[in-house]
């Protein structure tokens, strides 16, 4: 039977210096300042459409995410806060996390932003390579980055996640595994270590540089993987590590198919309504100043539609297969409204070529599971 997961929040701010040759995120180029009072404004009035849908539901978490938060002052993330907890009520010591970029930071602003109440900061560092930054499009170079996770550290933040990416244009395993270890002499708690892709629709997609061979990328991977087993951190999903109890609680609601409320340009929701036995999905108008311009009529949201069973499905194991740890039955049952016959066929067959085992109530993803991710949740999609 269908049930009430955890709910999150997700706040997308879609403004960047400029847009990264690899990014495929509704992300824009700024032109002028950011315009911070009326974009809260926009904020806080989405929010408001979908609080009867969620009201009385503790929020276990917040993400602002973008597009590059750090274009945003300390005061507007003040009032932001301030117009989200006024509107929702937060779980005592909900993880609320911001993405930062070292070249769009003023460094005196992180103890303004940890005054507002964010307490964990996401760095988007990818390379401390100057070269490799350069081939990525980043503003910053690897001094700057260095300096920038500095003063996160010096403004009290404990909780901090540091992104790098691997498989670069021209890069060795040497330099790969040289990122990592320059990111642990910071001791974060968690690391996103993510190998570059060419996604549809960027720079990169019409004119894709020269990447690593495979060999050298699975070469890069397992001395990457090495480095931080040694430096004693968790690989619990498939592009994230951490340190005990520095697994980031927001990314884990979303792969556990968790509640989200999602406002902004471009953001995504998910909503559970037990019942009435649906789950509904949302998505924001996408372009900032259309999304802005919405705001006169409340007329946020640009598409809306509840997921069948076979979608439910999939979507649960295309999130929840990116984690290691076993998936407990009754989870797919509550989140989806579902039961393991409803799934008998392609979970047969994922059991059948290795990539899952079924064990005390459990789906398990074996180690072939992890390696062939793409192929066994292929296995779920709708006919």
């Amino acid at each position: 039977m269908l049930s009430q997961p955890p709910l999150s929040l997700y706040v997308h701010l879609p403004w960047c210096v400029h847009k990264c040759p690899y990014c495929d995120f509704n992300s824009h180029a700024l032109k002028g300042g950011v315009p911070e009072v009326a974009y809260v404004a926009a904020l806080l009035s989405d929010l408001e459409l979908d609080l009867p849908q969620v009201w009385g539901r503790p929020v276990q978490s917040i993400f602002i995410g973008g597009g590059t938060p750090s274009l945003f002052s300390a005061a507007a993330m003040a009032e932001l806060m301030n117009g989200l907890r006024a509107r929702l009520s937060l779980a005592p010591n909900a993880e609320i996390t911001m993405e930062a970029n070292p070249g769009t930071v003023e460094h005196d602003r992180f103890e303004g932003y940890l005054d507002a109440g964010i307490n964990r900061i996401s760095l988007g560092i990818q390379s401390f390579n100057d070269g490799h930054l350069k081939t990525l499009g980043r503003i910053h170079g690897g001094d700057e980055a260095k300096r920038a996770i500095d003063a996160v550290q010096r403004a009290g933040f404990e909780r901090i996640n540091l992104d790098l990416m691997w498989g670069l244009p021209d890069q060795s395993i040497g330099q790969a595994v040289s990122d990592v270890e320059t990111a642990l002499t910071f001791a974060p708690g968690h690391l996103s270590h993510y190998q570059l892709t060419i996604e549809a629709n960027t720079v990169f997609a019409a004119r894709p540089p020269e990447l690593p061979d495979e060999d050298t990328l699975w070469g890069m991977q397992q001395a990457c993987a090495e480095r931080l087993t040694d430096a004693a951190f968790d690989p619990y999903e498939i592009s994230a590590w951490c340190q005990p109890n520095q697994a980031c609680q927001h990314n884990l609601n979303y792969w556990r198919f968790g509640d989200y409320v999602g406002i902004g340009a471009g953001a995504h929701g998910k909503i559970t309504l037990p019942a009435e036995g649906r789950i509904t999905r949302t998505r924001r108008r996408q372009i900032p100043t259309r999304y802005l311009a919405a705001r006169a009529e409340r007329a946020f949201i640009a598409e809306q539609h509840d997921l069948s069973a076979a979608d439910r499905a999939f979507e649960f194991f295309l999130n929840q297969l990116r984690l290691a740890e076993p998936c407990p039955v009754s989870r797919f049952e509550a989140r989806t409204g579902l039961t393991l016959d409803d799934i008998a066929s392609p979970l047969a067959r994922a059991v059948e070529l290795g990539l899952m085992t079924q064990n005390d109530g459990h789906l398990i993803r074996t180690a072939d599971g992890e390696r062939c991710l793409n192929d066994l949740q292929a296995l779920f999609l709708p006919s």
